[in-house]
């Protein structure tokens, strides 16, 4: 897969005939993937290559109404899976303000048209231009017949609109079952394992500390079910997000740890990833390290039961 970074105005031309999804696709989640999926099969039918007109940063964080972004998917995790449904070339489209107040016709005619759309694919609450005016519907108008539009309706799941709204409350109440059913695939985050406090060690458990190296979405506080990847083979383990508050009496930063099943060596310096499969517990903060470790010993025992019950392989993301 080519990855294209533009800008607008758009000062070159001769790309390939090709159909075009456009969208910001945060998550990729099932329903961005009919989208994509759409695009894809109108680009067979036309023997031309499919490509993703996506934007960085985040429209509404240039707009000043997301002040702290937060990304299911940062721009690194949503190209690779891009390149993982097959798409031939992405675009990854700079949004600036004054790329925001560009009004719909001149999108269309002065960037959108450039890159030689044959088909161009949207969903069905596609916005552009100028204070968002521009919709599918004004694509079709201002395409006079230079590109065939396709609008995709809306996907539901268990009777809701599959969004990545809804994805993000899912995170944030701690039900991963429901947010990975809606990403069609368990939630992940990638970073590098760091020094931490090295406390897991003194009391049998010994974590990774994973910083994160891009703003991603963090889930609901507490003790998950883990998978990790990144080391010679796939782990599971059990997961941290929290303050540790058994050993701080004022909050600390939000620190993710992860004890990882079955495994020992160094970890330190390593890139994994993380993938959030069940919710265990809240965040507690404990009377002593001793209560501590008996709980913890109570959490690898629930994570094995999990897994044993669930008995899907690490490969199948499940």
């Amino acid at each position: 897969m080519q990855v294209h970074h533009l800008s607008y105005p758009l000062q070159t031309d001769g790309y390939p005939e090709q159909v075009l999804a456009i969208g910001y696709f945060d998550g990729v989640h099932i329903g961005h993937r009919q989208v994509i999926g759409t695009a894809q099969a109108m680009a067979q039918a036309m023997g031309v290559p499919v490509g993703v007109m996506t934007f960085y940063p985040h429209p509404r964080a240039v707009l000043g109404q997301m002040p702290n972004p937060a990304y299911l998917t940062p721009l690194p995790e949503k190209v690779r899976l891009l390149q993982d449904l097959g798409v031939d070339h992405t675009y990854v489209v700079s949004f600036t303000k004054s790329f925001a107040a560009v009004p719909p016709d001149d999108f269309v005619e002065s960037f959108l048209m450039r890159l030689n759309p044959k088909g161009v694919v949207v969903g069905f609450d596609f916005t552009f231009g100028h204070r968002a005016q521009g919709t599918a519907k004004t694509l079709r108008e201002l395409s006079r017949g230079r590109y065939q539009l396709a609008e995709v309706n809306p996907v539901t799941l268990e009777g809701e609109k599959v969004s990545s709204t809804l994805v993000r409350e899912m995170l944030h109440e701690g039900n991963l079952e429901r947010a990975n059913r809606l990403l069609g695939r368990p939630y992940r985050m990638e970073g590098k394992v760091v020094s931490g406090e090295r406390r897991g060690r003194t009391i049998g458990f010994p974590t990774a500390n994973v910083a994160l190296e891009e703003p991603y979405f963090i889930p609901r506080t507490g003790v998950y079910v883990v998978g990790v990847e990144g080391l010679e083979r796939p782990y599971y383990g059990v997961a941290n997000i929290g303050y540790k508050p058994t050993f701080h009496a004022r909050p600390m930063d939000l620190s993710i740890e992860v004890h990882v099943l079955d495994f020992s060596g160094d970890l330190y310096g390593k890139t994994i990833s993380v993938q959030f499969f069940h919710y265990l517990r809240t965040e507690k903060k404990f009377s002593s390290a001793e209560a501590l470790v008996e709980q913890i010993h109570a959490d690898v025992a629930q994570a094995r039961q999990w897994i044993q019950a669930h008995g899907a392989s690490l490969q199948d993301g499940c």
